[in-house]
């Protein structure tokens, strides 16, 4: 562990805090493994929500670039470097509560990534988001594929290609993330959240993350009685 990733808790909530500010909160794999193992542990947890922030001047500007292997063997490649990220956007996605990233300054590449993979995301409208990767010639897949279910194809394919680094405006534009608000009013948006998410029952806002989980892979007939069975099962629970 690089005790880079402080997790707290309060009351109901669970806060992650990205915390390398002297290096722009860039993350190395051992660092986004230790996220996983946070996020995961929040999960297993009675929490009812999830949120991922940082110290300093950034969000997250991406992956550490000296954190390279040197490593040849795609398997390997594979295995030790690119299974952990997918793994992060995976225990975002599989987690019962719904995440809420609180994002400031700079969210580049896994940034941008773990943005559109929470639940929710609140945006300071300072915030800036890039995919940088094609800088180096390097396609930005993994990173795309948080993005996918979120972002439109001609969105996407405009960060990727054209290289430009988007506004929090532009970012809530193309679904990137839920609301834009001052900076100096994060913190509020994010306790007025919390306030309404907390005092609701714990089987509601599983259903509602399931549902968001599967409902867009699904046709319409199986999505219809899928809703009908979600809404039975919290109605017949006891705690409502």
């Amino acid at each position: 562990m690089t005790n880079v990733i402080r997790s707290s808790r309060a009351g109901a909530v669970v806060t992650l805090v990205i915390d390398r500010p002297e290096e722009n909160n860039l993350l190395t794999i051992a660092q986004v493994r230790e996220l996983t193992a946070a996020i995961n542990a929040a999960a297993a947890s009675d929490a009812k929500a999830i949120v991922l922030r940082a110290n300093g001047a950034d969000f997250c500007r991406g992956r550490d670039p000296r954190d390279g292997s040197g490593l040849t063997n795609a398997l390997t490649l594979r295995t030790t470097t690119l299974e952990p990220i997918l793994a992060a956007y995976a225990a975002i996605e599989a987690a019962p509560q719904p995440v809420i990233a609180l994002v400031h300054g700079a969210a580049h590449g896994f940034g941008s990534a773990v943005t559109s993979a929470c639940d929710i995301a609140i945006a300071a409208d300072t915030a800036r988001f890039k995919l940088p990767e094609m800088e180096h010639n390097l396609p930005p897949t993994l990173a795309m594929s948080a993005l996918v279910p979120k972002v439109s194809r001609k969105a996407l394919g405009w960060m990727v290609f054209a290289l430009e680094e988007l506004s929090a405006a532009q970012a809530l534009q193309i679904g990137l993330v839920s609301t834009v608000v001052p900076e100096a009013q994060l913190a509020a948006a994010l306790e007025k959240l919390l306030a309404t998410v907390t005092s609701r029952a714990a089987p509601s806002l599983v259903a509602v993350k399931d549902f968001l989980r599967v409902a867009y892979h699904m046709e319409p007939r199986g999505l219809a009685d899928y809703s009908a069975n979600a809404l039975a099962t919290v109605l017949s629970s006891r705690e409502r």
